[in-house]
Formats: C-alpha cells, structure tokens, sequence
C-alpha cells in the first residue's frame, strides 16, 4: 500500500492529527469508539482486498438490528455487476464493497448547523474535524436496507432501494438502485442542514490503475429532473472481467434536481474539502481525464443546502447503476440489455426511474409486507428475516437480456466458478423466483433450452453451464465441461415440471409440447442411469465425484416422475404412464436400497452403511405432489437429522461440519410440520445474525465454527423461499 493509499484508506483524520487519538475517540459513537479493525477480522474471508486492513467497524447498540444483524447488508445489490455491500455493523467509519471485497468508496457526511458528522464511509478530509453520527438502527427488509443516524438534534434516515418487481419486466430489466436521505428535528427545533455524497472511480474497475473519463449532464424526461454524473473505462474491453468486475460499461451517479443542489467531479480531498468549507461544490468537473482511478482519486460528489430542517423530512433523492451494452454475448452473438426495448438510452432510463421513486417504494414496500406476512406465517419471524436478506441477493445474480425482440434471463455463478447460467446454481435458486414470479424461472431456463436443442450441445445428458465464464455464454459444443450427467438432466426437469406447474395452463402445455423431445431424451437418460447413479460428480462438487448416491439417486426418480407429468401436458399419455410407473418402481427399490442396516436412516450411499446426508432432494417431491417419497421415510429422516445438529445447523453429510444454507431450507420445506424443520430455519437465522465472516450471505459454512466456508453473495440463497414456494 502507497503513502497516497494511506491517506485515501486511513482512518479519519481528526483536527489534522495522524491516526485516532485520545480526542478522536471522544467524539466517535460507542461502536466506533473501540474500532481498530474490520468486525470479524481475524476471520481471513472476513474483509478482502487491498484496503481491507484499514476498515474501522465496529458494533452498533445492542437491539440497532431489525429483523436480523446482516453478515453484509446490502446497499445496491441490482444486477452481477452493480453489487455493493457493507462488510460491518456501522456505516461511518467503514468502506461499502463491490461483493468480492473490493472498495466501492462511498461517503456521506452531514453539517448540522455547522459542526460535520459522518454517517458513510472512511474518508479523510484534511483541515476538519468529523464527528460520527450515532446509527441507532438498521432495518433490513426484502427490497431495502435503511439506517437512521441521529447527531446535533436531527434524525437522519438513509434508504438504499434495490426494487425488485415481479411480473414487470421493463422495471426488473432497470440496473439502478435509489438511496434516499431523509433528514428531520429529532428535538423540536429548527437547524440548518447539508447533505454531502460521493461515490469513487473504484466503482468502474477491477484495477485501480485504469484509466477513466467522466462527464456531467442534466437529464429530463417522464416528469422528472435530474442532475447525472457518469464515468467509464477510457478503453473498456466489452464482454470481459477485471477481478470479476466489468470492465466496459458505464457508473450512473444520479441526483434528482432541488433547488440547493450543487456537484462536482474531482480528487477525493479536494472535493471533500470544498464541501464542507464552503458549504456547496462547484458545479464543476476536473478536466485532468481520463486518468487512473488511484491517481488522484476522482470521486462523483453531489451537496444538498436543505435549509432549515424542521419536524417534516427534508429529502434528498439518488440512483446508481451500471449500465453496459451489449450485456452478453451467446453462441458469438452479442445481446444487448432488456431495457434497451424499452429507452433509446440509459439517460431516458434514469429520468424514469427517478420520476418512479415515489411509486417504486410504495409497490415494493408491498412486496416487503407480503414476504414478511407470508413468510412469518410458513416459518416464523425467523424465517422471515432470512427471506429479507436473501431477495435482493438472488435476483442480482441474474439480468435480462433482448434475444432476437424476446427476453431472456442469464444467471451468473458468483463467487464459485463463474459460469454463465450454471444448471445446479440456478435449480436451487429456483424457489424463490416459484414463489415471486414463475414466469421469470421461464425465462432463466429459455437459453439452456435453446442450447441444448439448437446450440451444438453433443451430449444425450443436460449441460452443465453455458459457458465458464460470465457474460460469455459460448457452450460447449465440444463437449468439454464439469459434467454432471444425472444432477443437470434432473434439476433441467424438475425445474420445467415446476415452471409448468406455475405458469397458466395454455402456457405450460406448450412448453411442454415445444420442449417435449430435449426433455425426454433426459429422461430416457435418466430411466437407464439414475436408480444406481455410477461414479459421478453432482452439485456439491467440493465434496467430490460419488458412486451410488442415495441423493443423487432420489433426485434423478424425482425428474422422472415430473417428467410423466410433462408428457401429460403435451398430450403424450402413454409416456405419461410409463414414466410414472417407473418412477414408482423407482422410488420402492430406491427407499430399501438406501436403508441403513440399523434402521433408522438413510445412507449417504448405497454402499455405505453406517453414513448418511441431507436428503433434501425430498423438497421437489413436496413442490410437485409427486407422492414417490414414503412417509415413513420422511419421518425417520427428520429424527435422525434431530440427532445430528450442531450449534448452527445440520451437516451436509456425515464427512464434514459444513453445510449448504440452500440445502438446509430445501429440507426443512420438505420436512415442514415436523420440529427439524424449525430448528433449520433457527439455526440457520442464529448463523447469519452472529457469524464473524462479515461477507455477503454465504450458502456454504461450518456448523461448528459459525464461519464462511466458501462462496459468498451467490443467487443460489433463492432455496431460501422454499418453505414459501410451497404455499400453505
């Protein structure tokens, strides 16, 4: 780390004094008082990245979280490319991250008639003295995470909005997240108030070393007002990575236009400075561009003079996004984004979407009271604060893109291998795109689909992905993949069974019949291999290739059975019946083949006895009202997974202390109505709300040990929703 990383990381600088002092922890607020190192530190996932060791965080007041103290709340989390976290407790005194742990600098201070409090970020702004604003809160729902800070007599309320809004496809296709600041008298008297925010050139790159440029304009449209700072890489590589980063596309930094506004793009000390010395910015942009992010630092600042502050709020309106054309790119070809059908332009875009605010929160506001409600009722307040940190997270591993005038959805694998549209991430992502929006399951499977049936896919098995990396979705018509013959070719039916379900009848029939040939050759494939699976690799890939799963086995009976079903909407009863009847021989010989020796439980594998697993493969038997699972299975499974928990959760299976947070809530859908079942959404809650690995919601992590064992901000914490997906 340079001098000059040192001083944009460091600690914040009191009255120009290095480093905190005796005076700076004075007038620092209880959490921050004690923060010397990022919440979790001694966790080596915790906090990552080059500026990591600089990150104060420290613990808000006991009780400051509703309905769960997030491992990472999310900020703006919208899409695989615009997806900010904060890896702490407490805004103030801590950088906002891009998921892989990479600084996205944000900051935000306040002047409460004059004296300068700090509520976002870790900046140092030469010559002034911060104060922190004490966070008495952060409430976290499905759509929105928001804080409320309190300093000088006011209340401050900071709302970050990722909406998400099912069955809208011109809204879900937006990649632009609200923050709103409402300021209010928290002590019945007026004082003036300025609100100063910025957002770094960290936000367009992977590497700090990449050159940008940057431009003002003054947007309008669809009755709205809008003040647009934006930036990109001077010479972007479309449809490539920087460190998962794009690394084309543009930063949207938008401002709703109030009279008090002013901006300005420039280095970080400079502006900051300006701000708060002069009480405004200069409505100005540095013209030393395009130059590298680190040189300097550029930030894009807006300063809101809200006047005198009274008992009403006084509010200030933002958006960010990334926005990129084309989006991916699929067999060669480039798609552009979804929302391209709709505006000319992502200027027309953002004046829409700030013209929506108003609107926008009150539809997901909704959307929150029904996911609380609903969730609550399947699984307890508990299971609903899990369900609120998981929406935001599960919908932005996904976008959607313009294939020939129609839209399809594309999946990235975060964090693991990233891969484009990965079968067995988007499967157990599945229940909670079943529960909000099936329609939007159909479109995920569309481009596996295609490319099986269209794209040069050589194999009489399901693919694995469409291609390893993200946005390039390039199969792989040579055949040279992960495979996994038996997981892919089931979960691609089981999840067209349950979008079939879901979907109006007109629709699903002819789904059916389009698809009808691709899907039974899977299950033709499945008929000759799945009773005894042989020596292959299936979705929990770390744990290594296994012959005979008793898992994997049900899982691929299941798909048979779901694919009788999907003859039956395609008009083929014969097929229907023969599927049907196979998958109840099936599931007979699979239940006594499975059968420990002891017994009272099922083993992991055929040929070991005395071991066992999660079966959660059971939940698509529930989803579809299949009926192959016996009930007596059923219930010994729950008993035994009764004996075997540890403090934060069930093991996987019996080799390891690890777990699969998807995998826990697919078994207590499953399970439902038996005490497992709560004790997995319990100590599921009892992980994210106490773990030190301060990442975004990991799906993989050790029951023992309450830390992150891997994988972090995947899509796949969609399983969540499954005791959801089920109804009531």
């Amino acid at each position: 780390m340079t001098d000059r990383q040192y001083t944009r990381r460091g600690l914040i600088r009191w009255s120009g004094a290095a480093g905190l002092g005796a005076a700076g922890l004075a007038v620092l607020p209880p959490g921050l008082a004690r923060a010397a190192e990022p919440a979790g530190s001694a966790d080596p996932a915790a906090v990552t990245g080059p500026d990591a060791a600089a990150q104060p965080a420290g613990d808000a007041a006991p009780g400051a979280f509703d309905p769960i103290r997030p491992p990472a709340t999310p900020l703006a989390v919208r899409s695989p490319y615009l997806s900010t976290w904060l890896p702490a407790d407490n805004m103030a005194g801590t950088w906002p991250t891009f998921w892989t742990g990479r600084t996205t600098a944000m900051t935000g201070v306040a002047q409460v008639d004059g004296v300068a409090y700090l509520f976002m970020g870790a900046p140092n702004i030469p010559g002034h003295v911060l104060r922190g604003m004490t966070q008495r809160r952060l409430t976290l729902t499905a759509t929105r995470s928001q804080f409320l800070f309190e300093a000088g007599g006011v209340e401050l309320t900071l709302t970050f909005l990722s909406p998400v809004e099912p069955g809208d496809l011109r809204r879900l296709s937006v990649p632009l997240s609200y923050l709103t600041a409402d300021v209010r008298s928290a002590d019945g008297r007026p004082h003036q108030v300025r609100l100063y925010l910025d957002i770094s050139g960290e936000w367009a790159h992977g590497d700090s070393g990449t050159p940008i440029r940057w431009a003002q304009q003054q947007l309008s449209g669809s009755g709205a007002s809008v003040t647009s700072l934006s930036f990109t890489p001077a010479t972007p590589r479309e449809l490539a990575e920087n460190g998962d980063m794009a690394s084309w596309g543009t930063v949207v930094w938008n401002a709703t236009s109030t009279s008090g506004l002013t901006w300005q793009i420039g280095s970080d000390t400079a502006v900051r400075a300006a701000a708060l010395a002069d009480g405004r910015l200069g409505n100005s942009a540095d013209p030393d561009q395009p130059r590298p992010i680190s040189r300097d630092w550029p930030v894009f600042a807006f300063h809101f003079d809200l006047g005198t502050v009274r008992n009403s709020p006084r509010s200030a309106v933002l958006s960010v996004g990334h926005v990129r054309e084309p989006a991916v790119s699929y067999l060669g070809a480039p798609l552009p984004p979804l929302w391209k059908s709709y505006w000319s332009g992502w200027q027309d875009m953002v004046a829409f979407f700030h013209a929506d605010a108003d609107a926008a929160a009150g539809r997901t506001a909704r959307l929150d009271g029904r996911i609380r409600r609903e969730a609550t009722a399947a699984g307890g307040a508990k299971y609903a604060a899990l369900c609120a940190l998981s929406l935001r997270q599960a919908y932005a591993g996904t976008e959607l893109v313009s294939r020939d005038g129609k839209p399809w959805a594309f999946l990235k694998e975060i964090s693991s291998d990233g891969n484009v549209s990965t079968v067995d991430v988007t499967y157990p992502a599945m229940p909670v795109f079943l529960y909000t929006d099936p329609e939007y399951l159909g479109l995920l499977l569309a481009p596996l689909l295609d490319y099986a049936e269209r794209g040069g896919w050589p194999k009489a098995f399901a693919e694995h992905d469409l291609g390893s990396s993200y946005p390039n979705a390039g199969g792989h018509n040579d055949g040279n993949e992960e495979d996994m013959p038996i997981e892919e070719s089931a979960n691609m039916l089981l999840m067209s069974a349950a979008y079939a379900a879901r979907t109006s009848a007109g629709n699903a029939a002819a789904f059916a019949a389009a698809h009808y040939a691709i899907l039974k050759q899977w299950a033709d494939y499945l008929v000759d291999n799945t009773l005894d699976p042989g020596f292959q690799n299936q979705t929990d890939d770390f744990t290594g290739f296994i012959g005979h799963s008793a898992n994997l086995a049900l899982k691929g009976i299941l798909a048979v059975g779901a694919m009788g079903r999907l003859a039956d909407l395609a008009g083929r009863s014969a097929d229907a019946a023969h599927y049907q009847a196979v998958s109840r021989d099936y599931s007979t010989q699979w239940a006594a083949k499975a059968q420990d020796d002891t017994p009272d439980h099922l083993k992991l594998a055929y040929d070991q006895p005395g071991t066992w697993s999660l079966k959660y493969n059971g939940y698509p038997d529930a989803l579809l009202g299949l009926g192959l699972v016996p009930d007596t299975v059923a219930a010994e499974e729950a008993a035994w997974y009764l004996g075997q928990v540890n403090p934060y959760g069930v093991p996987l299976d019996v080799r390891h202390a690890y777990t699969k947070a998807d995998w826990e809530m697919w078994t207590a859908a499953w399970l439902r109505g038996r005490p497992v079942s709560g004790y997995l959404v319990d100590s599921l809650y009892a992980f994210a709300h106490t773990t030190p690995s301060r990442v975004p919601f990991t799906d993989w992590y050790d029951t023992v040990t309450n830390r992150q064992n891997g994988f972090l901000a995947r899509p796949v914490v969609g399983g969540v929703f499954a005791l959801l997906s089920l109804g009531r």
